[in-house]
């Protein structure tokens, strides 16, 4: 049997219908390589046979016993039975709605058979009722053995979901491995086959400690890092340097009302060395909240100006992109710069004025939403696209990105999302990181605050002085409506209640609303035309409320660090003193008090960012998926740190042997072969 066999749909196995195809895949089991890598949760023991004196009411058990009666009753709805014994006791096996030449056929009187299934007790007699199985003792080891329990979803049978994976795995071909043997016993790995088998039928346990799911773990962050590798060597290809003196930049900065940080000026000169080279940047900058990463990429801006080609600045919204552009235009406005702003919203006769101009090379920087990308936009000459809030973008989205502007063109990334250092290996390694870890010695320090839900009444004064000072107040609540299996806050009820105390001066807006709704409560927040905005956890990132300087996050118990600390960063954005509040409610666990005092006492994103992945753990860490950061499947950045590492390091050393079978192999297995093209 070969390899294709892997890869082949599951239709091919047999017993797997149109119908089980089906239910399969809205499992997402379409090929049998998902029934390998679709590993048991946990196993049912029914490896040791029991007396009948032994029997435990409740468990599942195996016993031998001698068949004495069939028991067919011509009562409707009444249950067969089947009375069997041993040398210690009784047993009645119950069948409802079986066929009896079928049952005389499983059960022949005066025969010994294995029977297993969950024990019941009654009428002063033991039962087992539907039996899961039944065999005869030549062939007991069928049933007597620890049986994996896989998770199904409704209309997959286990018994049937077992029968197709042990045939998928009892013909596994021999798969000549990509890992050589020294390797493997240096890292106290096992081979590809021998872990696969162990790990579907508990040999080594399932536990992610063990070496054969360690193996797994590695090969899939070999994978990755074998796309993101690959992705990189296409993306920085050679282009043309880009020439400037950086005149225009070093004016502008002399200009501000501040003075760059150290952290700043340092990754504007990484991201002029990537310009001025011979390989086409592809650069993401991080920085936390406030740091300061717009100024930079406009600095940037300008030296690519300098030298003769035009910028792409592109936000996530409407909102955020028409604040990029009124801050260009004040940042540029001692410069020659045409500046112009275009959405999907842009009237027609303008549209087309802004277009002529791009193609003609009279604008120097279009900023705008996606609809930068449209194929009717076309730019004279693009150095480079820099892009705002995309920290949701995926390895093959990047890939095409990289392509808009043809290979001179320099791709620049930012996000404000802080990501701990095994996730950021994981996510942008084929891209070069710059991190902005200071905030502008302007910037005041959030006073962070908690206080029990119970004890509310006490903050309406404060509120009210905050509003009477024309001081705006963010309210985020964890869920859009009541819930009557979770004791959340909705945002509705919340806004409710405010609405009733401040009259006209609160909005509402939450993930169930459209994109134009939720942008216009943000246009009249921003215009202050209200002064409370309740909200979910969908406040948009990166967009700046000057005047809003209180934040209070109700049910903050339930939140992560990394997603609090986010939501703290709406406030304090102007020259006001921002207050976050955390309120909770009253029998905090443990693990909540603790990350309630590390948001008190940390303002570091980063820091935030490595202390949320170790308490919670990377399953755990919703709000890292909302954001769009790859789970793995088998691969946890806090308990396998060691296998980050290992991977990384192996894929750098046979990086030029990718188009080897073995590698395709592994990455087919894992989904990564097309996102990169490898046949």
């Amino acid at each position: 049997m070969k390899k294709n066999f892997i890869f082949s749909d599951v239709n091919k196995l047999k017993g797997v219908g149109p119908q089980l195809t089906k239910y399969l895949k809205k499992k997402k089991i379409e090929k049998i390589k998902d029934i390998i890598l679709n590993l048991p949760y946990s196993e049912t023991d029914r490896s040791k046979l029991y007396k009948l004196d032994e029997l435990e009411i409740g468990k599942i058990q195996s016993v031998k016993v001698i068949i004495k009666k069939l028991n067919f009753p011509r009562i409707r709805n009444l249950p067969n039975k089947i009375l069997c014994e041993d040398e210690t006791g009784k047993i009645d096996i119950v069948y409802f709605n079986s066929r009896e030449g079928y049952l005389r056929k499983l059960y022949p009187i005066n025969k010994w058979v294995i029977i297993s299934g969950k024990i019941n007790y009654f009428n002063k007699k033991y039962q087992i009722t539907n039996p899961d199985y039944v065999t005869t003792l030549d062939n007991q080891e069928y049933v007597v053995k620890n049986i994996p329990k896989y998770n199904l979803t409704k209309g997959i049978n286990e018994k049937k979901y077992r029968a197709i994976s042990e045939q998928v795995i009892n013909n596994i071909p021999a798969i000549d491995d990509w890992l050589n043997k020294n390797f493997i016993k240096d890292n106290n790995l096992i081979d590809w086959n021998n872990a696969i088998k162990n790990l579907h039928l508990f040999k080594d346990g399932k536990d992610n400690l063990s070496k054969s799911f360690r193996r797994l773990a590695f090969d899939e962050l070999c994978a990755n890092f074998f796309t993101l590798s690959d992705n990189r060597k296409r993306i920085k290809k050679e282009k043309i340097p880009k020439i400037f003196n950086s005149k225009n930049s070093k004016n502008i900065e002399k200009e501000l009302s501040f003075t760059l940080t150290n952290s700043q000026k340092k990754v504007l000169t990484e991201i002029n060395n990537d310009l001025s080279s011979k390989k086409r940047m592809f650069r993401i900058i991080q920085g936390d909240v406030g740091s300061g990463k717009t100024i930079v990429s406009l600095l940037a801006i300008a030296n690519i100006i300098e030298s003769g080609y035009q910028c792409a600045l592109m936000g996530p919204t409407e909102i955020l992109a028409r604040q990029h552009f009124e801050l260009a235009k004040k940042i540029f406005k001692n410069t020659n710069f045409k500046l112009d702003f275009i959405t999907g919203k842009t009237e027609t006769n303008k549209r087309k004025k802004i277009l002529i101009n791009l193609e003609e090379g009279k604008t120097n920087l279009l900023i705008g939403t996606h609809a930068l990308f449209q194929k009717k936009i076309n730019f004279k000459k693009l150095g480079l696209v820099v892009i705002d809030e995309q920290h949701k973008f995926g390895v093959k989205q990047r890939s095409e990105l990289a392509k808009k502007g043809g290979n001179n063109c320099d791709v620049l990334l930012m996000s404000a999302t802080p990501i701990p250092r095994t996730m950021m290996m994981s996510m942008y390694g084929d891209m070069d990181v710059s991190k902005i870890t200071e905030k502008p010695a302007k910037r005041k320090n959030i006073i962070t605050l908690s206080k029990p839900e119970k004890k509310i009444n006490e903050l309406w004064p404060f509120i009210t002085k905050q509003i009477n000072k024309d001081n705006q107040i963010f309210w985020v609540c964890p869920l859009i409506e009541e819930s009557s299996f979770l004791d959340y806050t909705s945002a509705k009820k919340k806004y409710d209640q405010i609405n009733k105390k401040y009259p006209n001066q609160v909005g509402l807006i939450h993930g169930a609303l459209d994109k134009f709704d939720k942008e216009h409560v943000l246009k009249k927040f921003l215009n202050r035309d209200i002064s409370i905005l309740v909200s979910t956890t969908v406040i948009e990132v990166g967009i700046d409320f000057p005047n809003a300087n209180l934040i209070l996050i109700e049910n903050a118990n339930k939140f992560g660090l990394a997603q609090l600390h986010q939501l703290r960063g709406r406030v304090g954005r102007g020259e006001k003193q921002g207050t976050c509040i955390l309120l909770f409610k009253d029998g905090l666990s443990k693990n909540a008090v603790k990350r309630i005092k590390i948001l008190k006492n940390s303002d570091d994103g980063f820091f935030i960012a490595e202390e949320d992945l170790k308490l919670r753990g990377f399953g755990d860490l919703v709000g890292y998926q909302q954001s769009g950061v790859k789970n793995f499947r088998f691969a946890d950045p806090v308990i396998h740190e060691d296998l980050f590492n290992l991977a990384e390091n192996y894929v750098q050393k046979n990086l030029n042997n990718i188009n080897q079978e073995k590698y395709t192999f592994l990455l087919k297995l894992f989904d990564r072969a097309e996102i990169i093209n490898v046949e």
